[in-house]
């Protein structure tokens, strides 16, 4: 294999340890070799702290090697003052002479300045290695700065028959069906600590009463978003305690009765996901996961509104209920576990 291939696959490995830590920035890795050794690696920790590139060369036990060296980054390094020094100007003081990066920075204020910046001052700089896996890590990063929204994931779990829960008036239960395992449960769990929020429409809030947190998993709880135009959700609801903050987009003018919990309001009653995820864009929320029920997946796929698909089939058949949505994308994944099994779509790869 390519030494750089090689090196690079490195970086995206280092670059995925700061999944659910760093939004709204970039996941990056880097890594620095001398004579086919590496000398250092780093990657971005935590939003605020130092970047990868900056993690690697501090790393670094024999500062002397980095003038005979590569440092290798999936993704641009930035050439803006931020909440930290630009990286490229790092690189420079530390003489490193070669640099190869995968993927050019979307953000506008170093999209290509940085690139352009080393080349200037006598660095050899080589691009796209691996481009295609290092635009898939950062997909987040990307769509908010292309499509100027939130990459939108969307969830459900349905029935080998294609339900996603029975008809609960004529079956006279209260709770949502079971459709999955404790495996599925635990990996959604772990899914809200990566991503920035997850969704559920009034009914579901109502019906379901979900959390929303990530109580079988380690990690940070997302933003719990919904819908409540009407202002129709009790003050006992789930997603309005103060276990993890929540956003309600509105129509109406009543308060929110938690400090963490705040309102938004919205013009329209119907058509209004263009709305909700412009304002998430401004608050820098990278993505959500749309996770039910039926009526918001359905508007979110006639709308085009969404990136990635993830669907549990559990073994069970229902024969009756409410329909699981119907969705084409492209297969990326395919896990099966105890007669179940998930499988991931997208719109394009």
């Amino acid at each position: 294999m390519d030494k750089d291939i090689t090196y690079m696959n490195r970086c995206l490995e280092l670059a995925k340890l700061g999944i659910g830590r760093v939004s709204p920035n970039p996941m990056v890795g880097s890594v620095i070799v001398s004579d086919d050794r590496i000398i250092g690696e780093g990657y971005h920790h935590k939003i605020g702290e130092a970047h990868a590139e900056v993690n690697a060369i501090e790393s670094v036990k024999d500062t002397s090697l980095l003038q005979h060296s590569i440092i290798y980054i999936n993704l641009e390094p930035c050439a803006h003052y931020g909440r930290t020094p630009p990286c490229t100007d790092r690189i420079l003081k530390a003489g490193i002479p070669r640099v190869v990066i995968a993927m050019e920075d979307p953000n506008p204020k170093t999209s290509g300045k940085g690139i352009e910046k080393l080349k200037a001052h006598g660095v050899d700089v080589k691009t796209g290695v691996l481009n295609k896996e290092a635009l898939w890590l950062n997909r987040r990063f990307v769509t908010s700065f292309t499509k100027h929204r939130p990459y939108v994931i969307l969830k459900w779990a349905e029935t080998r028959d294609g339900y996603l829960d029975v008809n609960r008036c004529k079956k006279q239960v209260s709770r949502p069906s079971w459709i999955t395992n404790s495996y599925g449960k635990m990996l959604v769990h772990k899914w809200r600590s990566e991503e920035d929020a997850f969704m559920v429409g009034t009914r579901t809030a109502l019906m379901d009463n979900p959390q929303l947190t990530t109580r079988e998993w380690t990690g940070r709880n997302p933003l719990r978003v919904s819908i409540d135009y009407d202002d129709v959700f009790p003050e006992d609801l789930n997603i309005l305690d103060d276990s993890a903050d929540s956003m309600i987009f509105t129509g109406g003018t009543k308060p929110a009765q938690n400090q963490n919990v705040k309102k938004v309001r919205i013009q329209n009653r119907i058509d209004n996901l263009d709305e909700i995820l412009a304002h998430l864009y401004k608050q820098n929320i990278q993505s959500i996961v749309i996770e039910g029920g039926a009526r918001l997946l359905h508007s979110f796929i006639s709308k085009g509104l969404w990136d990635e698909a993830r669907i549990f089939t559990g073994d069970y058949t229902f024969k009756e209920g409410v329909k699981a949505p119907e969705i084409r994308g492209v297969p990326i994944y395919y896990e099966p576990f105890s007669k179940h099994e998930l499988k991931i779509l997208t719109q394009c790869v």
